[in-house]
């Protein structure tokens, strides 16, 4: 007989409760009461292990009895009862169930409903530090990720030596390698710079845009940047400190603060601490082991072979441990304190993975010694909060190493979606990671949808696939005007998903005017200034006014509505406002009947017919309705509110 089990928490502090229940994560100073009810159960027992690749000792296990009252079995948990199993506060836990016709173990990953652990495994439980709180500023608004060499050129600043301009910025295609992984200088620039962006701030202000995220800009031989030659100095081919201080100047009067790409897991072979090529006058690394550097890398027989980021010899690998290489980036004074004292609002963190938790720790303790709001993001595209790295569990979340990470999962989610209809791996992604993330991580997740490392969005979700393909074909492939008008109306639901989830929009440069392209480096051309897209630039405007003006966007709370198919409906709530989001992204009309009538449509990405609370939804479209809340707020999983059901529309 199947049986249907639900679990809620209780969150418990100096006597005040609150309910838990969309959570699997809570403080480290709180006791956590576990209730389970089913019908026809007759007894329960908690299974609860700490994880295997935190703890020295293993899986070290502890058994409960849960005791009958008021109809439901519940048990007390507290940090101590955690805490001895490991101190690293990740945890996996099973309910053992004797039912009047049976008996069964179960778990699962759904938010209240258990199922049997054969299904879907145990539930997770995450510990973290009870004074961890993530920055304010980040949390209501839309990032906007700028590739600096390819957004705006301001004419000021002048081309180094070694580069060479595309004189075609308006139709010019990247320099690119013969096939993926083939060495290229990268040497190839379109002059954008600090100065440029600075000049477009009313146009990214337009967009709703709260924090600019920089790809790197600290000097460097090449384009992109991500082979560091200097950490102390800003590319003079970018304006320098002069250009930067501008920026955040000027942004700071529009409310926009600026967030800088750190890459710290390696450095470029054309660098001071390097000095391959032999470019700067003091000796490096690979020119003599006396020099304050050599201990910085990983030589295996000196000086020609080293460790390297994927094996790429022009980015030599840095031992993020030593402690050299740690004072000089996160130690007092260093380079990350010198930055924040020059405006950054934090940085966004290139391939954490390789970072140490120990190097994660300092790199955020430096951070807020200067800025008590600053963030750090990690580039981390898996969970984050069970991630293993080279055969080690990391701890991003306990409270000290990161505020939050880029959520390449919900992306995942959110493409397979739109292009095909499955609601069921969105509701599992964004349940999934709402439950196993701090709240206060969630609510600052950087929800993006395309990067510098991705193919644009509009060619992924409407364009011809790449499979297959030589370089010289991507290089000229262009959408046809059937599948630019698809894609238009298929990246409008998309980002109104994105946009309003829990977290952060993170808009790559261009997505929202309508640029195309394939694998690096044919999705960073540069921005079209003059030939955007019309259509998608205003609905990334309505939709980022939205934003900006919704307070209860910041940290208002989630939940999936409903999923079958094409249909997807979620909330955000608080005391004050539901605000429901509803998307179609089938072939036939869908009709969304609200419970009361008394409500706004803050967006939709089509044009809408609503009548007596019938919200019809055409193919492919969604939208935004705002409902205020009369009602006292109900449990977190089930929130009391107006809301609605789906239907098709019998016409």
């Amino acid at each position: 007989m199947e049986h249907k089990v639900w679990e809620t928490k209780t969150l418990i502090k100096n006597e005040e409760r609150e309910d838990y229940s969309l959570f699997g994560s809570f403080p480290d100073d709180c006791n956590l009461l576990l209730s389970i009810r089913a019908d026809s159960l007759v007894s329960a027992r908690l299974i609860i292990h700490c994880d295997g690749l935190s703890s020295e000792a293993g899986e070290v296990y502890r058994e409960y009895e849960l005791e009958k009252n008021d109809g439901c079995f519940s048990v007390l948990i507290t940090p101590e009862d955690l805490r001895s199993l490991s101190e690293k506060g990740l945890y996996y836990y099973r309910y053992s169930l004797s039912f009047t016709d049976g008996y069964g173990e179960f778990g699962g990953e759904n938010v209240t409903r258990l199922v049997p652990v054969s299904e879907q495994g145990e539930r997770q439980l995450l510990l973290y530090s009870s004074d961890f709180r993530t920055p304010s500023f980040i949390k209501q608004g839309i990032i906007y990720h700028i590739f600096v060499d390819r957004f705006a050129s301001s004419g000021k600043c002048r081309i180094k030596e070694g580069s060479r301009l595309n004189p075609d910025p308006e139709n010019g295609t990247p320099a690119y390698p013969p096939y993926p992984g083939a060495r290229i200088d990268n040497c190839e620039v379109f002059g954008g710079d600090l100065y440029g962006i600075a000049e477009k701030l009313p146009y990214l202000n337009s967009l709703g845009v709260s924090c600019i995220y920089l790809s790197p800009i600290f000097e460097s031989p090449s384009n992109h940047k991500y082979d560091t030659a200097d950490y102390g100095k800003i590319d003079a081919s970018f304006g320098g400190e002069e250009a930067f201080g501008k920026l955040v100047r000027e942004a700071k009067k529009y409310g926009i603060s600026v967030m800088l790409d750190g890459v710290f897991n390696h450095t470029g072979d054309d660098s001071i601490y390097f000095n391959r090529c032999g470019t700067y006058p003091q000796p490096g690394a690979y020119q003599s082991k006396d020099s304050p550097y050599y201990p910085w890398y990983f030589f295996e027989n000196y000086p020609d072979r080293y460790l390297c980021w994927w094996d790429i010899d022009i980015l030599p690998k840095v031992n993020c441990d030593n402690p050299s290489y740690r004072d000089y980036i996160v130690g007092e004074g260093g380079i990350v304190e010198k930055y924040i004292k020059l405006g950054a609002a934090g940085f966004r963190l290139d391939v954490a993975d390789e970072l140490s938790d120990e190097f994660l720790m300092g790199l955020r303790a430096a951070v807020r010694r200067v800025n008590p709001d600053g963030i750090v993001l990690g580039e981390v595209w898996e969970d984050a909060s069970n991630k293993i790295a080279y055969s080690k569990r990391r701890h991003y979340f306990s409270g000290y190493e990161l505020d939050s990470v880029m959520n390449y999962p919900v992306r995942t989610g959110i493409i397979e979606y739109v292009k095909n209809g499955n609601s069921d791996l969105l509701r599992t992604v964004t349940e999934g990671i709402y439950r196993r993330y701090p709240k206060c991580v969630s609510d600052c997740l950087m929800n993006l949808l395309g990067t510098h490392d991705t193919e644009r969005i509009l060619t992924v979700l409407a364009g011809e696939s790449s499979d297959g393909k030589t370089n010289d074909e991507l290089a000229v492939m262009k959408m046809t005007d059937e599948q630019r008008e698809r894609g238009i109306r298929m990246l409008k639901v998309a980002y109104t998903v994105s946009a309003f989830l829990y977290g952060v929009p993170s808009v790559f440069y261009g997505d929202e005017a309508g640029m195309e392209g394939y694998r690096d480096p044919f999705c960073r051309r540069p921005f079209p200034w003059g030939r955007e897209c019309a259509e998608l630039t205003d609905f990334y405007r309505r939709a980022g006014a939205v934003r900006r003006s919704e307070a209860v966007l910041a940290e208002g709370l989630f939940e999936v509505e409903s999923a079958s198919g094409a249909l997807f409906s979620f909330r955000r709530y608080d005391k004050n406002t539901v605000i429901t989001v509803v998307s179609n992204t089938g072939a036939d009309t869908l009709s969304y009947r609200c419970t009361c009538t008394h409500f706004d449509i803050l967006l939709s990405s089509q044009d809408l017919t609503c009548e007596n609370g019938l919200v019809s939804l055409p193919p492919m479209s969604a939208a935004v309705m705002k409902f205020s809340r009369r009602t006292s707020p109900g449990s977190l999983a089930f929130p009391t509110g107006e809301g609605g059901d789906f239907r098709v529309s019998e016409n």
